[in-house]
């Protein structure tokens, strides 16, 4: 019998009740606007949306998905690429409502509810000349991209999203509320580092302030493509030796028919570094003289700007709603012979969005031990992404294999897993080289917290007893 088929209007109508928030169903107004998620390629119908306000919301939402063994998926901030906080027929526990924030600048400490975006909490830390690392687009949801690790432009100066993560509040699957933190649940505080959404539903997050600003030097450099692979070994060289308070990120880039660029670049290819140093401004120009050396730039953007803005800085490039196409990997050895591979595939970019980036991963993040949270891969040097973008499903079948061939020829540079947060649906063995050996101990901790799996919606760790 269907699940869904033994739950009466009572039963439901008694749950509504429930909650502070609102119960969305198919049918009823703002149904197709609240099941919208980022990626626009992912088109799923819930039976209930469930958009909670507070924690008591929270545990109404999963004790009613438990006791009517609903499929639950718990959506933040909606950008997860392959729509893991989205599900068919079943429970989406919705937090987008959960915004709250409280900043301590005495402790340096900042609460955030799991709602939150990160242009949330940019917002409210930087006049206080505080930073949480983050990622790259302000809109991601500080829930996934915390939960999976956390890769931004703060990474080699202050670490991961999870290095500066002091606690959790959270709603376990038997419906309990607990703290977790290097005190209380120190097991489950160990797993949420890096394990993703796979424990429970994080209503808040406490993170360590970072001093920052009120500027750091920072912004994308563009080179015309015949001088991508000497600009990338430089920038690997560069960049595995620099100290933490410079950060770039490589890319190879389509340039979009903008006006902030000049019309002579539009539609090139062009390799890009987008660069962050947080160091003594009155040295940055020394800092990048070297950098503008390495060869004639085609476009510089670098310079002085507040940290929010660089966060924010491609935000309007990559709205809600775009196709997109994930293929991760890590990488500890970007080789010579992975640069000459990577410049034929950015040769054959499929779209104006379409991209590949190299995430430094190296600096204060190498300062945690492998075994010390969930993420495994401490001593890998980049995260890598390759994503297929376009705004037009009709050009999807191109995007997917662009993508897919530019990963099948990368991988076998690769250091053999990938980051969650940057992951298809690719099933078990992809999840099980994420983690390596600390999948183990995450699948004993998942057995302890959620034994029959309800938060499975996710890059799946199984219960092992």
């Amino acid at each position: 019998m269907d699940r869904l088929s033994l739950l009466d209007e009572a039963t439901i109508a008694a749950f509504k009740a429930s909650l502070r928030g609102e119960l969305i169903r198919p049918g009823k107004a703002g149904y197709d606007e609240a099941r919208k998620i980022y990626n626009g390629m992912i088109d799923r119908r819930p039976e209930f949306i469930a958009r909670c306000v507070d924690a008591a919301d929270v545990i109404a939402a999963v004790n009613f998905g438990r006791d009517h063994n609903l499929l639950v998926a718990v959506r933040g901030g909606g950008h997860n690429g392959a729509g893991l906080g989205t599900c068919d027929n079943g429970l989406v526990i919705d937090l987008s409502r959960m915004c709250g924030i409280q900043v301590d600048p005495v402790r340096q400490e900042v609460r955030v509810q799991g709602g939150c975006t990160w242009g949330d909490v940019d917002h409210a830390t930087y006049p206080f000349g505080l930073a949480v690392p983050t990622g790259f687009i302000s809109t991601t949801g500080v829930g996934g991209l915390t939960l999976g690790g956390g890769v931004g432009y703060l990474t080699r100066c202050f670490g991961l999203t999870i290095d500066n993560l002091l606690g959790v509040d959270m709603v376990l699957a038997d419906g309990s509320f607990v703290s977790a933190n290097a005190r209380e649940h120190p097991d489950l505080f160990w797993a949420v580092r890096g394990g993703g959404g796979n424990f429970g539903v994080v209503t808040s997050f406490l993170f360590r302030g970072n001093p920052v600003g009120p500027a750091v030097y920072g912004g994308p450099i563009f080179w015309p493509l015949e001088h991508a692979g000497l600009v990338m070994r430089f920038w690997r060289d560069l960049i595995l030796t620099a100290p933490g308070e410079l950060n770039g990120w490589f890319g190879f880039h389509t340039v979009p028919p903008v006006d902030m660029f000049p019309q002579v670049h539009h539609l090139k290819k062009m390799a890009v570094i987008t660069w962050c140093y947080t160091g003594d401004m009155e040295k940055a120009e020394q800092v990048f003289k070297p950098i503008r050396e390495v060869a004639p730039a085609a476009m510089d953007f670098a310079g002085p700007i507040p940290l929010p803005a660089l966060q924010s800085m491609f935000d309007g490039l990559y709205p809600s709603g775009l196709q997109w196409y994930w293929n991760a990997d890590f990488v500890t050895h970007l080789t010579d012979e992975a640069v000459d591979a990577h410049f034929e595939s950015a040769n054959q970019l499929p779209s104006v969005h379409s991209t590949m980036h190299l995430y430094p991963i190296n600096g204060a993040a190498h300062r945690v031990a492998k075994n010390d949270t969930a993420w495994s891969y401490r001593e890998a040097n980049f995260v890598q992404v390759i994503v297929g973008v376009d705004p037009d499903p009709a050009n999807n079948p191109r995007t997917i294999a662009w993508s897919k061939e530019y990963w099948r020829k990368m991988h076998p540079y690769s250091a053999g897993g990938a980051y969650v947060n940057m992951m298809m649906d690719e099933g078990q063995e992809r999840v099980q080289a994420a983690y390596r050996d600390n999948y183990a101990r995450l699948a004993q901790v998942k057995a302890k917290y959620d034994p029959q799996n309800l938060f499975q919606v996710n890059q799946n760790i199984k219960p092992r007893y």
